[in-house]
């Protein structure tokens, strides 16, 4: 986030206030029972379910054009299922576990208390501005705790419908959303918040990460990185096909876990790339005024993935753009889906996270190499391998390290809330969703009970035969 910069002096005390004022409220009310936690994800699921036309038309507004169908697949469903799933195992999660005793503390009863940790900083990115605010929030709430929530600046829309909507059904005592330009998510990562989530890149999750030490505050950092796509020599070429390009088209490759390059067997080329055509032309069969197909979210970023495009074709790199009808979308923000190869390993698509449509092909001679290419490079958040040989899932599992696998299909996982969901290295730290989620959020409190009758009384100084004698059976291999 770098060094906070000055902000109008009322921006500053409004942030610092709403955070002593959560403060309090947790410290007279440290541990909500069931039934208000409940009561707050009802109201939460309440309000999306109502409000979902305006949501959709917001984020869309934000992006320019973003598919209604796509924020209802990819924002309100994950959100209204997550909370879902926390109210139905919230009791579950929420009771005290029992622990076993060692023999020599007996008749003493241990137990483990998930208990809230008070006040918890949400940083939102733009690409999922609902579902990167509500799966958080969701893990919050059902923890107990109060949430202070930073949107992003590029979905001002989003960000001011998502405050007066939060407001309506949890109130500023459970959950503030606050507005504003980058300044102000410095100033935020620096309150001493009893956790910090936070989604997006990796250079600036480090600067979070940096900020946060200065408080101690915990972080669960989500980034990103660069997903590979396996494609064993077993594949499906079809199935595999339609499978990347619904994961790199969806949100017009806008997404963290979006395939980012696929590796496939030499000699494969032609005929991946016949099959990715096919599919991208049944499912997108146009563009420029296509509802379901996403606009890049404004036009610096657009250029960015288009400089990137034209440096690798300077750099020798061959690039064949899928665009059915041949439309111009430059006006309207629309990427078509771009295959690259032949990209030299140096070329900055090869290097950083695309985050758009633009899909690099990697060549390789046996598994052992491919496995060594994805090795050799930071771990992803996520890795798609396309194979129904046990052996090769086996190795492939066994042999790389990612936040998460999906078989024979893309993004998926994501959407699993029995699963924890989180990066490894410099694709993120921790995890969240569902019971992790809950976990994240929660101090782990352990309780010892002693009995009235207990043995301790053997072990105490001025140590004796009897001390001696037990120190004996004790200290043991």
């Amino acid at each position: 986030m770098g060094s906070p910069t000055l902000l109008p002096e009322q921006q500053v005390s409004t942030l610092e206030a709403a955070f002593a004022a959560m403060q309090a409220a947790s410290r007279r009310e440290p541990f909500p029972d069931l039934a208000l936690r409940r009561q707050r994800l009802t109201r939460l699921a309440d309000v999306l379910f109502q409000h979902q036309d305006a949501i959709a038309a917001a984020i869309s507004a934000d992006f320019g054009h973003r598919s209604a169908e796509e924020t209802r697949l990819a924002e309100l469903f994950p959100s209204l299922e997550g909370i879902r799933h926390a109210r139905h195992h919230l009791r579950r999660w929420m009771r005290p576990q029992r622990r076993s005793v060692a023999f020599w503390f007996k008749p003493a009863r241990n137990r483990v208390m998930p208990q809230p940790l008070g006040v918890v900083g949400i940083v939102v990115p733009w690409n999922y501005p609902l579902f990167l605010a509500i799966g958080p929030l969701v893990a919050a709430l059902a923890a107990g705790n109060r949430a202070m929530i930073k949107m992003s600046e590029f979905t001002p829309q989003t960000g001011a419908l998502l405050a007066d909507l939060l407001a309506q059904a949890l109130g500023p005592e459970v959950v503030q959303v606050f507005n504003g330009p980058v300044e102000l998510a410095q100033r935020f990562g620096s309150l001493p918040f009893d956790h910090l989530l936070f989604t997006g890149s990796t250079a600036v999750g480090r600067e979070v990460m940096r900020a946060a030490a200065a408080n101690l505050t915990p972080v669960t950092l989500e980034l990103g990185g660069k997903s590979p796509v396996l494609l064993a020599a077993d594949a499906d070429m079809a199935r595999a096909a339609e499978a990347v390009v619904a994961g790199k088209m969806l949100n017009a490759g806008q997404t963290c876990v979006a395939p980012d390059y696929v590796l496939l067997p030499r000699g494969q080329r032609e005929q991946w790339v016949r099959a990715l055509s096919a599919a991208a032309r049944k499912l997108y069969p146009a563009l420029k005024d296509n509802p379901d197909y996403t606009a890049i979210i404004n036009q610096r970023h657009y250029q960015r993935l288009a400089s990137w495009i034209e440096a690798a074709r300077a750099a020798g790199a061959v690039v064949e753009q899928i665009n059915p009808r041949q439309e111009d979308t430059a006006s309207v923000r629309k990427l078509p889906l771009t295959l690259v190869w032949q990209c030299p390993e140096d070329a900055v698509l090869m290097q950083e996270e695309i985050f758009g449509p633009v899909l690099p092909l990697v060549e390789y001679d046996d598994l052992p190499q491919a496995i060594d290419y994805i090795n050799q490079r930071p771990r992803p958040l996520a890795l798609y391998l396309f194979s129904d040989q046990p052996a090769v899932q086996q190795r492939v599992l066994q042999q790389t390290v990612s936040g998460g696998v999906v078989i024979n299909e893309t993004m998926l996982h994501v959407i699993q809330e029995d699963m924890p969901f989180g990066g490894v290295g410099p694709s993120g730290m921790g995890h969240y969703h569902g019971r992790e989620g809950f976990l994240t959020m929660s101090k782990l409190k352990p309780v010892m009970q002693q009995r009235r009758l207990q043995t301790r009384w053997m072990l105490l100084p001025p140590y004796g035969a009897l001390a001696r004698c037990l120190l004996k059976l004790m200290v043991r291999k």
